[in-house]
């Protein structure tokens, strides 16, 4: 069940540019425990960042980059803190509604021209690194702001995979303060590890041939039939 997940999150992040976290928190909510569940997800959302190095590296400036990864770092910290009071059935309630919320968004943001600024820039990264600890998923804010700011899908795609790789770095950072992570969570990591690779790949390839048209549908219907059934399970 755990290589399901992760080899469908791991396609879809490699074919979007994000939805790692979004897709695998839902699956994963259904069968372990939070704590055991962001961990796992931090731990692979780092390994694809580290192995898609390529698509990112040198397309965007540090400077446009150093503010939201600031912002998300305060924000995780505070995320993480806020995990340990969740029950199971709340965390897989807002884990659901968070994935249905940033479909919404998705399908809804089309601006006529980029957008720059400041406070969505500063407002972006705080709210991502809050989700980011909270739920290991930082991608709903950042994915608006992507598609805001960002209208070539290349470099759309290579913010999300340098600022999710980054996040997931803090996130673990947080986690282990925290108390999370453990010899058991870290052993279920390693053994998901082989499930990355063939998603990883496939998504790649279907992103060079179809992304320019398919890849917004893909994402938008297929978070959306997760979110729902971990909402439907919650209840």
């Amino acid at each position: 069940m755990i290589w399901a997940g992760v080899g469908v999150a791991a396609l879809l992040r490699a074919f979007t540019g994000f939805g790692f976290a979004l897709a695998a928190v839902p699956v994963f909510s259904m069968f372990m425990v939070p704590a055991d569940v962001v961990v796992l997800t931090a731990s692979l959302s780092l390994v694809m960042g580290l192995i898609s190095v390529r698509a990112w590296w040198g397309v965007h400036d540090s400077r446009e980059i150093l503010p939201l990864v600031l912002l998300a770092w305060m924000g995780t910290a505070l995320g993480a803190f806020l995990l340990t009071a969740m029950s199971a059935a709340h965390f897989q309630l807002l884990a659901g509604l968070t994935v249905l919320s940033a479909c919404l968004v998705i399908i809804l943001s089309r601006p006529a021209a980029p957008l720059r600024n400041r406070p969505l820039t500063l407002s972006a990264g705080l709210l991502s690194g809050l989700m980011n600890g909270a739920l290991a998923m930082p991608g709903p804010p950042m994915i608006v702001y992507a598609l805001l700011t960002e209208f070539d899908p290349l470099r759309s795609r290579a913010l999300l995979l340098m600022f999710f790789t980054v996040s997931s770095l803090l996130a673990l950072c947080s986690y282990a303060v925290a108390g999370l992570v453990g010899w058991q969570s870290l052993q279920v990591a390693l053994v998901a590890l082989p499930a990355l690779y063939p998603g990883d790949w496939l998504g790649n390839r279907l992103f060079l041939k179809y992304g320019g048209v398919f890849y917004r549908r893909v994402a938008v219907l297929a978070l959306a039939l997760m979110g729902i059934a971990v909402i439907v399970r919650a209840l």
